[in-house]
């Protein structure tokens, strides 16, 4: 399918060619707004479905119900070793959308490319759970690595939380619980394209056209409602900018030019360089929102995950 024409397009052309075949996925499956979050959500996973299939073997993969919930978790080991350091990665989709499913090549990406084992988790999702339930079922897929991960060949110490967007808010807000419960860091925090707070900041208004970008404004402002309620919500473990971001992890932060989020992300990788921890931020220019499931097709997005992938290899050491 030929790509849509912008003139003095922004985003790069394999991304473009991606998002016109996403949006029009989207329009074929009859996505329309007011949509009941059971549709909405199916619609989400058969656009994702193509995108997920492909890219590298793994040589195990196992799923399990974890914790008090009864979790879904899948984990993926790329080798043969008997224990493997481990990247404990949240999907995206707004605390609302997506799954384990959508994300899976992602996943399955970075366990190859770093040569580590990737556990993917299933929280539990708004609106039927909102805030806190996402936030404590990483703690309580944590809490499960802590005590069982060596059974299944996952070293609970060499340990890594990531996530994109919504979901690189749940690794960052977990490991601030971490931090708060006096349980081990991760090694390194992944943080892709994040969500950080409710403000909306000028790359809203730059990046906000839902023909051209992959995120609009008022989308966004849906999932903060639909995860945190109407009500004008401060709590840090929803609101990192609201917290203390000392003596945490070193970070990763994979940014999209093209993107809502930016400013955040920018501003968010300065208020941990300034907290006084080691912070790498790299802006991928003509990348827009959710730019890294387009690895199939993007050379752009084959960049992003190696060299992060590289970077989250040398933490795990």
């Amino acid at each position: 399918m030929p790509a849509t024409f912008f003139q003095d397009d922004d985003v790069d052309p394999e991304i473009r060619d991606w998002l016109t075949q996403m949006f029009a996925a989207s329009a074929a499956l009859g996505s329309r707004p007011g949509m009941e979050v059971a549709q909405t959500r199916a619609i989400a996973e058969q656009q994702r479905e193509p995108w997920r299939r492909g890219g590298p073997g793994m040589y195990a993969s196992e799923e399990l119900h974890v914790g008090p919930h009864a979790l879904r978790v899948r984990i993926h080991r790329p080798v043969a070793e008997d224990v493997l350091p481990v990247l404990v990665y949240l999907h995206g989709g707004g605390w609302s959308l997506f799954s384990i499913d959508t994300h899976d090549r992602l996943m399955r990406e970075y366990a190859a490319r770093a040569g580590i084992a990737v556990l993917g988790l299933d929280y539990r999702l708004a609106p039927e759970n909102p805030f806190p339930a996402a936030i404590e079922d990483v703690a309580e897929v944590l809490a499960w690595l802590d005590e069982e991960g060596p059974a299944h060949g996952l070293d609970p110490v060499r340990y890594a939380l990531g996530g994109d967007s919504a979901g690189a808010n749940l690794a960052l807000c977990g490991t601030l619980e971490r931090r708060a419960a006096g349980k081990p860091l991760p090694r390194a925090m992944l943080l892709n394209y994040g969500a950080y707070d409710r403000a909306e900041r000028p790359s809203y208004e730059r990046y906000g056209d839902g023909e051209r970008y992959m995120l609009t404004g008022p989308e966004m402002a849906d999932f903060w409602t639909t995860y945190l309620g109407v009500e004008a919500v401060q709590d840090p473990r929803a609101l990192p900018f609201r917290a203390d971001l000392g003596r945490l992890a070193p970070a990763w932060l994979c940014i999209a030019q093209c993107d809502v989020l930016l400013d955040e992300n920018l501003d968010m990788a300065r208020r941990l360089a300034e907290a006084g921890n080691l912070v790498e931020s790299h802006v991928y220019q003509g990348a827009t929102h959710s730019f890294l499931e387009a690895v199939a097709a993007s050379s752009l997005a084959d960049r992003a995950i190696t060299e992060a992938s590289e970077w989250l290899a040398k933490q795990m050491k």
